[in-house]
C-alpha cells in the first residue's frame, strides 16, 4: 500500500512554500471554474506546476455543508450531469484509492470540508500529474475536469471511492494573468 504522505501533502506544507511558485513569469499555471449543475458560479481550483509534481489551490463557495470527494476527471467537458467529464484522470492504469492496494489514480485528491458557510478554502500537492509535456498532464489532447461530488470519497471503493452524484465542475486550462503578461 502507498503511503499518503509522498503522494499529497496538506496545507501545512503550503504554507511553508508560500506563493513562491505563482510569482515566478516561468512557472506553469492552470485553472478551473467551477460551476454547478444549474450553471452557477462555485469558485475556482488552481494548479501551479512544481519540479515535483502540482500545487492544488481551491477557493469554493456556494457548496453544500459535509464531506465530498474531490477529483480530476479525465476528459475536459462539463454538460451537467458532468458525466461528459468520464471517469477520474488515471493514465497509469492504477486502482482507485489511498486506502486500496495498486492505487491511488492519479487524480485522487483528498477529500473537501465544506463549513455550513458553503465557503472553503483547499490546498493540497499532488506528485502524479503535470500541467503539460508527460504522461500525467492536465492539459493533454482531451483537457481534463475537475469534479465535486455529493458525498465523501471512501478512499478504497472502485473505481471511484463511492463519492455520489457529480454536483460541481470545471475544466482545467491555462491560466492567463499576470505570471504570462495578460493582466
Amino acid at each position: 500500500m502507498r503511503v499518503l504522505i509522498p503522494t499529497l501533502v496538506a496545507a501545512a506544507v503550503t504554507a511553508l512554500a508560500g506563493d513562491a511558485f505563482a510569482q515566478s513569469p516561468t512557472t506553469e499555471l492552470a485553472v478551473a471554474n467551477l460551476k454547478d449543475t444549474a450553471g452557477n458560479d462555485v469558485g475556482s481550483v488552481e494548479f501551479t506546476q512544481s519540479p515535483n509534481g502540482i500545487w492544488v489551490r481551491a477557493a469554493l463557495t456556494g457548496l453544500p455543508q459535509g464531506t465530498h470527494g474531490l477529483h480530476i476527471h479525465e476528459v475536459g467537458e462539463c454538460e451537467p450531469p458532468f458525466e461528459s467529464a468520464g471517469g477520474h484522470f488515471n493514465p497509469t492504469g492504477n486502482e482507485h484509492g489511498f486506502m486500496t492496494e495498486g492505487g491511488p489514480h492519479a487524480g485522487d485528491l483528498p477529500n473537501l470540508n465544506v463549513p455550513e458557510s458553503g465557503e472553503v478554502t483547499y490546498e493540497a500537492f499532488n506528485t502524479m500529474l503535470s500541467i503539460s509535456g508527460n504522461d500525467s498532464e492536465l492539459l493533454d489532447d482531451d483537457g481534463s475536469a475537475v469534479m465535486v461530488h455529493s458525498g465523501a470519497d471512501d478512499y478504497a471503493s472502485q473505481p471511484s471511492g463511492d463519492a455520489g452524484d457529480r454536483i460541481a465542475c470545471g475544466v482545467v486550462e491555462t491560466f492567463r494573468g499576470a505570471a504570462e503578461g495578460t493582466d
